[in-house]
């Protein structure tokens, strides 16, 4: 009997162990299934809000070609970079997404482009995968996690975190300063469906108060790859680079105090046009990777609040 119970339960524990397995591949699979070369509509209203008297802003409704590459492909860790093609000779470095299997650590937006760093337990992150965005600069932006499912051939992720002011409103509105999304992430026969739940947030020392609730739509849908040639092209000579200022950021994530503030504008000088100026500077110099770092760096250290 004692023979029996061990071989049964070796049966189920190897059983389970390949079903986790199996679980873990299919996530894989779909998160790696987010790159691509896209038409994206992005499509914003405000739904509602608790003040009788508030008015509603203008639908916000856009669309572009956008191309997402995968740049690491790890066991527990995937990143994901997206850049826009304009037409046929302009390209802008976009949105980055970077996915960790069962990542502890996590940095949740507070306000005022700062963000706190967290320790989560093993329990909180068990069988979950987080989503880190990053700027088109590579500074953070926000950072949430949740779990993948596969049901019925649908695949699909969820989160809710706090995020800073969407591009769209961060220079127009001054009544609310935080962004709590609910987002949610399907995958489609056409490509993917990135779904938004948003809530405007009026946030003080004395609590956060709702200012209103928004629905966002952005879907992506594949279309030819050769619309994207000067964008794969031009990345191709960009690449080393960026990875260099991702490894900065890195380490000064890692360095930092529990806190992590971050200025986009210094002596009216945008952080983004300083790190690409950098970037073609580098390029047209044939910078080393040291040199980069260095470089790197030392152009951050304004944009860094002490």
């Amino acid at each position: 009997m004692k023979i029996l119970n061990l071989l049964l339960a070796i049966t189920v524990f190897f059983t389970f162990s390949a079903n986790a397995q199996d679980k873990l591949e299919q996530d894989r699979k779909a998160i790696k299934s987010l790159a691509g070369f896209y038409k994206v509509n992005f499509n914003y209203g405000e739904v509602t809000s608790p003040d009788p008297n508030y008015t509603f802003s203008k639908p916000y409704r856009s669309h572009g070609n956008e191309w997402a590459e995968v740049i690491v492909d790890e066991p527990k860790k995937i990143v994901i970079q997206h850049m826009l093609a304009i037409n046929d000779s302009t390209v802008i470095k976009h949105w980055r997404q970077d996915w960790t299997y069962e990542d502890p650590e996590i940095m949740l937006y507070t306000q005022d482009n700062a963000w706190k760093k967290v320790t989560l337990s093993a329990a909180e992150v068990k069988g979950k995968w987080t989503q880190k965005v990053y700027q088109v600069d590579d500074s953070p932006r926000y950072q949430g996690y949740g779990t993948w499912s596969h049901v019925g051939g649908r695949d699909a992720w969820q989160s809710e975190t706090d995020s800073p002011l969407p591009r769209r409103e961060s220079t127009v509105r001054k009544d609310y300063n935080v962004l709590n999304r609910g987002s949610r992430i399907t995958i489609t026969k056409e490509g993917w469906m990135f779904e938004q739940d948003n809530k405007k947030v009026a946030r003080t020392p004395q609590g956060d108060k709702l200012i209103a609730v928004e629905k966002g739509y952005e879907e992506f849908t594949k279309i030819d790859p050769a619309k994207f040639a000067f964008a794969q092209k031009w990345w191709d000579s960009q690449k080393t680079y960026w990875a260099d200022v991702r490894d900065v950021w890195a380490d000064l994530a890692k360095t930092s105090t529990t806190n992590f503030k971050v200025q986009t504008n210094v002596n009216g000088k945008l952080l983004y046009e300083t790190l690409f100026t950098l970037g073609d500077q580098s390029i047209k110099e044939k910078w080393t990777a040291s040199q980069n770092k260095e470089k790197i760096k030392s152009a951050l250290q304004p944009y860094l609040a002490k």
